[in-house]
């Protein structure tokens, strides 16, 4: 039975793990298909960088939470001390990365709210 529960637990860890690489990877190449185009384009505004930062941003974000998820999944059966910590240290980066990124897109929107104002 725990074989069982063992086996599920990485295939579940490895299909989460491979839902977050697409979001990054699909917000990347997104994100810099767009900076191209705005790079190619002469007319281009604060305000369209923004806008492709805080997309961005958000693909970020997503992957982050997803990538969490797996490792949680991952060390939910029989965790040693060690992979506790591991996974403590992981999540206070990602915390750490979610904050900022956070941020930036707080402030981003406050940004746009007052230019619209």
């Amino acid at each position: 039975m725990e074989e069982w529960l063992l086996a599920a637990t990485r295939s579940v860890a490895l299909t989460i793990d491979a839902m977050a690489l697409a979001i990054v990877a699909f917000g990347t190449l997104e994100a810099f298909l767009s900076a191209l185009r705005l790079v190619l384009n002469r007319s281009t505004t604060n305000s369209q960088k923004r806008r492709v930062w805080l997309r961005f941003a958000r693909w970020l974000i997503a992957g982050l939470t997803f990538q969490l998820a797996a490792d949680i999944v991952k060390i939910s059966v029989a965790p040693t001390w060690d992979e506790i910590g591991r996974l403590a240290a992981i999540a206070a980066i990602r915390a750490f990365l979610n904050f900022f990124l956070d941020r930036d897109v707080d402030e981003i929107f406050e940004r746009q709210r007052r230019s619209i104002d």
